[in-house]
């Protein structure tokens, strides 16, 4: 263990072990021989510390002008290009997706940050003519105060960027807990943002177990919004705990996301996008396309052309350039996978291809299962309703696009949504009837932007919206002003004549 690296919490600038005295392991999902570093197991008074420092660095931090918040951001979205790479590597060892994915995802945070370092020059607020005479009306945009941020670890790098970088343009202070499986890549983004000036106490990091940290970083009285994303079970509990005191929050949670092919569709492209949408990351995205809706009259030819391209998918290490799908992330979520296709099989459904853990040689050492397809799925089907977070895709027989647009709605959640079909009137009415946050018409289920907002509906969300502008709308307050110039008393309503 002596090779092993030891990472330590940040708080007000400066790297700290934690209070507990403890750390804990954190092994690569697709060779558990190696440990990717040791990480601190924290406690609530952690984060109560980190808490403190977010919050006194709040008041000097709030009056640094928009502009120059965004040029520190500006600097930080250029180490990480810089970095790319490297930052890519680690996160393939700590999640298990492909390099390329990984790629993507610091890119992602690249984007963001960029993005929002722009930001800094708008922040726009309007002005409005006045009822009155002499009389000036405009608003402005104030920041919430100190962050709470709750990370998961399928996008061990975006997610936090979305939440970070609007919240800091906004001009707010920050305390991140990343998932305890991925902290590394949090780590490497503290460890940008430090180097490239942002302020001591602006932004705060402590690792450890959700259960443990989850309480004091909701209900510390100085934290004014919570950002969680994850399952839907605990986003009901961080939504309950902050209504307790009508602290903010913004929930992004589970998905059960549909592909819809209609029998104009490409197939050749339709299969492209349900095998990326389906078996991308591993089925581990909350906007995974989980469940296909296809038209009956091609649901046998697309059935045979996704089996076959499935089993052609290449499995194994991430880091391998030639790697199409890497690990499931733990043994746990390994677990919960094999569980629902097993319960895939008991409901009836057929299955077509997968459906086996892989084992053998360097497999033995990871969380490695076969990319899996299921036919024959009826809408009461638990693997048609449930969200599974791995590589399992159900496929539906539909008649028409009413029928379509029925199964796709028939689901708690909301995020997101593609169809693949040549008719402008079918793409049209499904884009407006589908109850969604996100909508792709002749691309899969992934693939958002950042300059776009990303949430979703019914259980899916809270009604707020990541990345875009929207995220502006998250992280600060409206504040409207009236400048009256007239020098008397002037009645709004009532003073009209």
């Amino acid at each position: 263990m002596s090779n092993v690296t030891e990472y330590k919490n940040f708080i007000n600038g400066q790297w700290v072990a934690s209070k507990s005295g403890q750390t804990y392991e954190n092994r690569n999902p697709a060779n558990t021989d190696q440990i990717i570093g040791l990480f601190q197991q924290s406690v609530a008074a952690d984060a109560t510390a980190a808490i403190e420092a977010a919050s006194a660095a709040f008041k000097k931090w709030r009056l640094v002008p928009a502009p120059k918040r965004g040029e520190i951001l500006y600097n930080v979205a250029k180490r990480l290009f810089d970095n790319k790479e490297e930052l890519s590597s680690d996160m393939t060892r700590e999640m298990g997706k492909v390099i390329k994915e990984t790629r993507g995802d610091v890119q992602e945070a690249i984007d963001m940050t960029f993005y929002m370092a722009g930001e800094g020059r708008r922040l726009f607020g309007i002005t409005t003519p006045s009822e009155l005479a002499n009389k000036f009306n405009m608003t402005i945009r104030q920041p919430l105060g100190v962050c709470s941020f709750i990370a998961p670890w399928n996008f061990p790098m975006a997610i936090p960027a979305w939440k970070m970088m609007p919240a800091l343009i906004c001009g707010n202070t920050i305390v991140i807990k990343p998932s305890e499986h991925t902290p590394l890549s949090v780590v490497n983004l503290m460890k940008a943002c430090h180097e490239e000036g942002v302020p001591p106490g602006v932004i705060n990091m402590v690792t450890g177990d959700g259960p443990v940290l989850g309480p004091a970083l909701i209900t510390d009285p100085r934290v004014k919004i919570v950002s969680f994303t994850g399952s839907t079970r605990t986003g009901r509990i961080v939504s309950e705990a902050c209504a307790k005191n009508f602290k903010h929050a913004c929930l992004e949670m589970g998905g059960k996301n549909v592909e819809i092919v209609m029998d104009d569709a490409n197939l050749e492209l339709a299969v492209d996008g349900a095998l990326w949408g389906a078996f991308g990351t591993t089925g581990q995205r909350c906007t995974a396309t989980s469940r296909l809706v296809c038209h009956k009259d091609v649901i046998e030819k697309f059935t045979s052309m996704i089996v076959e391209r499935a089993k052609k998918l290449q499995v194994g290490n991430g880091l391998d350039e030639a790697t199409d799908m890497g690990p499931i992330i733990n043994q746990k979520q390994l677990d919960n996978v094999m569980k629902y296709i097993e319960i895939g099989k008991s409901e009836g459904a057929r299955l077509q291809t997968g459906g086996e853990r892989l084992t053998g040689g360097e497999y033995d050492k990871g969380y490695f299962v076969q990319p899996t397809v299921f036919t024959d799925v009826t809408a009461d089907m638990r693997i048609w309703k449930e969200e599974i977070f791995g590589p399992v895709l159900s496929i539906v027989s539909c008649s028409s696009l009413d029928e379509a647009i029925n199964l796709a709605n028939d689901t708690v959640y909301g995020l997101s949504a593609s169809i693949y079909t040549q008719d402008v009137n079918s793409a049209y009415t499904a884009m407006r009837d589908i109850n969604t946050g996100i909508f792709y018409v002749n691309a899969p289920t992934i693939g958002a932007e950042t300059h776009l907002p990303f949430g979703g509906t019914k259980e899916t969300g809270n009604g707020h919206r990541e990345a875009g502008t929207a995220a502006l709308d998250v992280f600060s307050e409206w504040k409207s002003i009236y400048v009256d110039f007239s020098g008397k008393l002037q009645r709004a309503q009532i003073d009209t004549e």
